[in-house]
């Protein structure tokens, strides 16, 4: 590894690190529902080094479990993960000229490497194609680290796992918090937070998701120059 990799490997390691706390202990709880519901050590590994979607790899597991519904399985992907489709879009810039790690980007975008990569100002000497892609890989094999201990200890670990999938959504709250506090503006956050109450009261909680999404964007889109 040369010294620009090296350097960018330094750079980006301590920004991950309260990420690996929460996807080591996120990914480990993973692999122990996977293994206490019967399947073998390779369903989870795969699907953390394959699918890496942490929220849906949650959710797959009753779907694993449930009748063969393809369309059903669609719709519920469509609803968790749509929320990278802004992630994306707003990635755009940020991604630019970064070669052939670009894919890798793509692949492993999550909520925390979002999070980190949109907000972080790397230093000058540093190469930002390798920040972003160091800081994407660590929290991928964190991710993958975690789910291979939790699959082969689930063989012999047993508890009540009802409500393990809280600590998904506990993680989301923190960050939440987080960028509440170092935020300057909370426009953002009111949105996002006002939005989905309202979709909810009028679609219900099978059918808010997207709704929210597609209320927030135009929110933003409308009120862009504000909200900037």
């Amino acid at each position: 590894m040369d010294n620009e990799k090296i350097k960018a490997l330094k750079s980006a390691f301590p920004h991950t690190i309260p990420i690996a706390a929460g996807f080591l202990f996120l990914s480990l709880s993973y692999g122990i529902l996977m293994s206490s519901k019967g399947f073998s050590v390779f369903y989870p590994i795969c699907m953390s080094a394959f699918i890496y979607a942490g929220s849906m790899q949650f959710a797959s597991v009753n779907l694993l479990l449930s009748a063969f519904n393809p369309l059903a399985a669609f719709i519920l992907t469509l609803m968790v993960n749509c929320r990278h489709l802004f992630y994306g879009i707003s990635m755009l810039n940020k991604y630019k000229d970064t070669g052939i790690k670009k894919l890798f980007l793509i692949f492993g975008l999550t909520d925390e490497t979002f999070s980190i990569n949109v907000s972080v100002d790397v230093p000058d000497e540093v190469d930002k194609g390798w920040f972003m892609f160091f800081v994407t890989f660590l929290n991928y094999m964190y991710w993958l680290l975690g789910t291979i201990v939790g699959s082969l200890l689930g063989k012999y670990i047993t508890f009540n796992t009802e409500g393990i999938e809280f600590v998904l959504t506990a993680l989301f709250l923190v960050i939440f918090i987080n960028q509440w506090l170092v935020a300057k503006s909370h426009t953002s956050a009111i949105i996002g937070v006002i939005s989905p109450i309202i979709c909810l009261a009028i679609f219900g909680s099978e059918n808010f998701m997207i709704p929210s999404l597609i209320l927030i964007l135009a929110i933003f889109f409308i009120f862009r120059k504000k909200v900037e």
